[in-house]
C-alpha cells in the first residue's frame, strides 16, 4: 500500500487551500542542480527512481490527486477546447489509454487495477470510486473518446504529437494546468512553431536538438526533462485564455507577503513513444511549492536564492517574475551564508 494521504476538498483557485505536507516538500522535484541556470535539452531516461520519490512510478500519484483531478473537471466544464485532439489521432488515443492505465495500475495496484481478457476491458479508479467495463477500440463503450477519458484521471497535463515530415505535430491534449500557452491557439502546429516564444533557446539551437532526438524516440524507452517557472498562488490553471483572472495576482505581491504568495511551479515532462500510432505521448507534471515551504529545505532555499539572483533578464521578462523577482531574491538572502552547496537536486535531508 502506498498510503496516500489525499486531501480531496484543497482547491487552486478563489480560497486556495493547496498546501503540501512534509511528505509532498521532501518529495518535490526541485530543478536546479547547480547555482546557475541556462536552458539546455536536458533529457534522460524516465526510468523508476531518482532524487526524490517523484520519479518513482512512470505517471506520478501525490497526495493533491483527487483535488486535482476535481479541478481539471471545472476547468472543462467551462472550456471544453482544454481537450482536443484532431481526428486522424484515434490509433494514439487508444495507445495512451492502455500505457496510463496499465502503467498506473502496475505502480499503484493498491489504487487502480485494469483487466483485460482480449478486448473486454474493466478498469477500476479507487481514488475517484469508478469501475467502467469497455471494449478495446470501441470509442463508444466509454462515457468520453479514450484520450479524454483517461487524462481526466490522470495528474498534470498530455499533449500528443504525430510525426510526420520530419517533425512533430501538437495534434492533441488534455491542457489544463498549463504555464501561460493555449491548446486552442497551438494545436496543429509545428515542433518549432509551437515553441517560438521562448527567448535565447532557438539561438543556442536547444530546439534543433532537441526535436532531432525526439524524432528518434525509440518505442519501451521514455525520456524526461525538468521545465520551471514561477507563479502567484497554488493555482493551477495560469492559460492565456483565463489571464484576466491570474495576471493581476502579480500586482498583489509584497515584501510582507511574498513567502506565502509565491510558488515555483515545476513541470516533470515524460515523453513516451506510442506503439500503434508512432505518435509521442508528452506528459507534463505539474508541482507546486511556497517560497515559505523551500525555506524549510537548507539547500534548496540557497541554491534557489542564487539561481533567481543571476538569472538571464531575458528569462526573467519572459517567465514574467519582472515585477517580483526583486521581492523574491530579498527574501532568500536571509537564508544565503555563502558556503558551497552540494551538486545535485535531492534535498538532502530526511526531515523538515
Amino acid at each position: 500500500m502506498h498510503g496516500i494521504a489525499f486531501k480531496p476538498q484543497e482547491t487552486f483557485r478563489e480560497d486556495f487551500t493547496f498546501r503540501n505536507s512534509d511528505v509532498a516538500i521532501l518529495r518535490f522535484p526541485f530543478p536546479f542542480a547547480e547555482d546557475r541556470y541556462m536552458y539546455s535539452v536536458n533529457i534522460e531516461p524516465h526510468i523508476k527512481g531518482g532524487p526524490t520519490a517523484a520519479y518513482d512510478a512512470v505517471f506520478d500519484i501525490d497526495e493533491h490527486y483527487i483535488a486535482e483531478c476535481r479541478d481539471r473537471a471545472l476547468t472543462l466544464a467551462a472550456d471544453p477546447k482544454r481537450c482536443q485532439v484532431l481526428p486522424h489521432m484515434m490509433a494514439a488515443e487508444w495507445d495512451t489509454l492502455e500505457l496510463m492505465m496499465e502503467s498506473l495500475s502496475t505502480d499503484y495496484p493498491d489504487l487502480f487495477s485494469f483487466i483485460r481478457n482480449g478486448d473486454d476491458c474493466t478498469w477500476i479508479n479507487r481514488p475517484l470510486d469508478i469501475e467502467q467495463r469497455f471494449t478495446f477500440g470501441k470509442p463508444e463503450t466509454l462515457p468520453y473518446a479514450p484520450f479524454e477519458y483517461i487524462t481526466r484521471q490522470g495528474q498534470g497535463d498530455f499533449s500528443l504529437q504525430d510525426q510526420r515530415d520530419d517533425d512533430l505535430w501538437l495534434d492533441g491534449g488534455m491542457i489544463t494546468s498549463q504555464a501561460d500557452w493555449s491548446l486552442d491557439f497551438n494545436i496543429g502546429m509545428p515542433f518549432k512553431t509551437w515553441h517560438g516564444p521562448v527567448p535565447k533557446a532557438h539561438e543556442m539551437g536547444v530546439f534543433d536538438r532537441a526535436l532531432k532526438f525526439l524524432l528518434r524516440l525509440q518505442l519501451g524507452r521514455p525520456v524526461r526533462r525538468l521545465n520551471w517557472t514561477m507563479t502567484i498562488n497554488p493555482r493551477l490553471d495560469t492559460s492565456p485564455d483565463n489571464y484576466p483572472h491570474w495576471g493581476p495576482d502579480r500586482l498583489s505581491v509584497t515584501p510582507e507577503n511574498v513567502a506565502q504568495k509565491v510558488y515555483l511551479r515545476v513541470e516533470l515532462q515524460t515523453l513516451f513513444r506510442l506503439p500503434r500510432s508512432n505518435a509521442i505521448l508528452f506528459g507534463i507534471r505539474c508541482y507546486l511549492i511556497s517560497l515559505e515551504d523551500i525555506g524549510r529545505v537548507e539547500k534548496w532555499r540557497k541554491r534557489l536564492h542564487r539561481v533567481l539572483r543571476d538569472l538571464d533578464p531575458a528569462l526573467i521578462d519572459y517567465k514574467g517574475m519582472t515585477r517580483f523577482q526583486p521581492m523574491v531574491v530579498d527574501w532568500l538572502s536571509q537564508f544565503d551564508d555563502g558556503a558551497t552547496v552540494p551538486s545535485g537536486t535531492a534535498p538532502d535531508q530526511a526531515a523538515l
